[in-house]
C-alpha cells in the first residue's frame, strides 16, 4: 500500500502564497507519478499539477500555470515528497487540495492513490 499525508494547507489573503507538502511512503516503487488534485464546494475534483519521479516533467493546468510551482524530493530512501508551492493565490483557488499517486500519467487517468487532502481558503 501507499500512503499520503498532505500538510500545509490554511486561509490566507488574496495574493499571498502557501506551500502544500505531501510524504508518499509505503510501496513507493509501485508509483512514478505524484500529483495534485482540488475540490472546491460543489464541484467536481480537478486536476492541478503532477510531476514524474525524476523532476524532469511536470504538468500543470491552464488555470495555475504561472503561479502554481511542483517539485520533488526522492533523497530518502522510504519517503518521496511532492511540493506545490502556491504564488498569487485567488479566492477561487479555494478548494480541498489532495495528493495523488499512480504508476500512469495522473493528470490522464485516475490515480490509484490519494490522500486525504488538505483545506486550503483564500479570502478576498
Amino acid at each position: 500500500q501507499v500512503q499520503l499525508l498532505e500538510s500545509g494547507g490554511g486561509l490566507v489573503q488574496a495574493g499571498g502564497s502557501l506551500r502544500l507538502s505531501c510524504a508518499a511512503s509505503g510501496r513507493i516503487f509501485s508509483f512514478s507519478v505524484l500529483g495534485w488534485f482540488r475540490q472546491a464546494p460543489g464541484k467536481e475534483r480537478e486536476f492541478v499539477a503532477a510531476i514524474s519521479r525524476s523532476g524532469g516533467t511536470t504538468y500543470a493546468s491552464d488555470s495555475v500555470k504561472g503561479r502554481f510551482t511542483i517539485s520533488r524530493d526522492n533523497t530518502k530512501r522510504t519517503v518521496n515528497t511532492v511540493y506545490l508551492q502556491m504564488n498569487s493565490l485567488k479566492p477561487e483557488d479555494t478548494a480541498v487540495y489532495y495528493c495523488a499517486a499512480d504508476s500512469r500519467a495522473v493528470h490522464t487517468n485516475p490515480p490509484d492513490y490519494w490522500g486525504q487532502g488538505t483545506q486550503v481558503t483564500v479570502s478576498s
